[in-house]
């Protein structure tokens, strides 16, 4: 893939892998940001990884971006060598009761009974695109085509921290109460959040998210653990 580049006010520059979301275009991604985080610009500040591009911030007293911009190209050559395996993580979920409010709704709308629903969801190969939107908010790739649901006509207000929802090919696993339009089927006890202000976060971009199963017996069990620290 050809990237394209753009500047973004006199700080920053776009780099660009693809207009749609692709493993491919992802991939990328991961491997530029740890090409230039390994080799960093003279002047770089950070660099933001998304789904199909990556943002490299700059100090503009100290560069520009013809500087930055040809520094990245110097490292794409290292970046398409390179795949970024990430770090394994696991994320309990209980599809019990009230835990799962759109369980049903997405049976339906599949075609597939409730069980199979939560199978599909177990079986999907998630991996953390990007965070965005609210606090710990990694949005993750890899639901299965069969389970994939368009995002509701409009959002459901105050929606427990813990949810686990779906909208087209994405997860994600909330961490505030707040409104959202995609499907709930489930929630987790699995801590996002840290409290760690050195790794605030559970995941990393890039890192494949596996799904296992708890009942909800397990769940009041181990959001207590987490409650009491």
């Amino acid at each position: 893939m050809v990237p394209q580049f753009k500047a973004i006010a006199d700080h920053a520059l776009l780099v660009t892998f693809a207009d749609e979301i692709s493993d491919v275009a992802h991939g990328l991604v991961l491997a530029l940001d740890a090409a230039i985080t390994a080799n960093p610009a003279r002047g770089m500040i950070e660099t933001v990884p998304a789904m199909v591009n990556l943002l490299v911030s700059f100090d503009p007293v100290q560069t520009d971006h013809v500087a930055v911009q040809k520094h990245v190209r110097g490292c794409l050559s290292a970046a398409q060598s390179k795949k970024a395996a990430g770090t394994p993580r696991r994320v309990q979920v209980c599809y019990e009761g009230a835990f799962s409010p759109d369980l049903e709704a997405v049976a339906a709308a599949t075609g597939l009974a409730p069980d199979a629903v939560i199978n599909a969801h177990l079986a999907g190969d998630f991996r953390v695109l990007m965070y965005g939107f609210a606090p710990g908010y990694a949005y993750l790739s890899g639901v299965p085509q069969a389970i994939q649901v368009p995002r509701k006509p409009a959002p459901v207000r105050d929606v427990p921290a813990g949810s686990v929802i779906i909208a087209g090919p994405q997860c994600l696993v909330t961490t505030l109460t707040m409104p959202t339009g995609w499907s709930i089927i489930g929630r987790s006890p699995t801590a996002i959040l840290t409290g760690k202000p050195d790794r605030p976060f559970l995941f990393d971009v890039g890192d494949p998210v596996t799904f296992e199963r708890i009942d909800a017996a397990t769940f009041d069990r181990l959001s207590k653990v987490c409650s009491d620290g």
